[in-house]
């Protein structure tokens, strides 16, 4: 097993992968599915700047059609669908060459194949969960996306206030979008039961949101357990 930190351009992720030769494989999607998509923003800008869903053609690339599907069935705009979906190409070519054990951290958003049991912690900025709980998520259950948004912490658009409003789907695409649009409902702590009861309408598996001392989750989740905290990279490279 190795662990490895990737950067390019605004893309920061974290592999835990089963051998270096798919540490390659990833790296090498990575540069082709962004330079698919830069060429696509050159000719279509306004896929980057819309704020709503956008049809695309079927010759459009694969990052593109993945972002936008995403973006249809949960009403924002496609852009806020790029991390998971650039995470789930990533995984998809090295579980196609025989991988078993792969989590791709696209900037807190995650697509993972995994062959064992594996912990994913929830960093929801102030909030006094933050770093103290994670989801224990069985091989079964994979592939799967666990994406986060937040509208306290970071640079992403969001509408909402949320600490932490964390999707899973079977794709982190759709759990990209899915987060975002739950991150919306959030105002105050008052609104984190509302805005888990809106994930019912987005087509995924379920939901757990953080606003402050108040946390609500909906659906079918990896069971909730005690984190041991955030590893000593994600305070490094995203929380400067």
């Amino acid at each position: 097993m190795i662990e490895r930190k990737l950067a390019y351009k605004e893309s920061k992720l974290f592999l835990k992968i089963d051998g270096e030769g798919f540490f390659d494989i990833a790296h090498y999607s990575l540069l082709k599915h962004r330079a698919e998509l830069e060429e696509y923003i050159a000719l279509h800008p306004i896929f980057r700047s819309s704020l709503e869903p956008l049809d695309v053609g079927e010759d459009a690339p694969s990052v593109v059609r993945l972002m936008a599907e995403a973006a249809n069935r949960t009403g924002v705009g496609p852009m806020a669908a790029v991390a998971g979906a650039i995470a789930d190409l990533m995984l998809e070519e090295v579980v196609e060459k025989g991988c078993r054990f792969a989590i791709v951290e696209n900037g807190g958003d995650i697509a993972m194949k995994v062959d064992r049991v594996a912990k994913v912690a929830v960093y929801a900025g102030s909030s006094p969960f933050s770093g103290r709980i994670g989801f224990e998520v069985m091989p079964e259950d994979t592939p799967m996306g666990v994406c986060t948004s937040s509208g306290t912490v970071g640079h992403a658009i969001s509408f909402g206030r949320a600490d932490a409003a964390v999707a899973f789907a079977d794709c982190a695409a759709l759990a990209d979008a899915a987060a975002t649009a739950i991150g919306n409902q959030v105002k105050s702590e008052g609104d984190v039961r509302k805005a888990a009861e809106f994930a019912k309408k987005l087509g995924i598996r379920g939901a757990v949101v953080i606003k402050g001392k108040s946390i609500a989750a909906w659906g079918r989740i990896p069971k909730i357990v005690k984190s041991e905290g955030l590893p000593e990279y994600f305070y490094k490279e995203f929380l400067g």
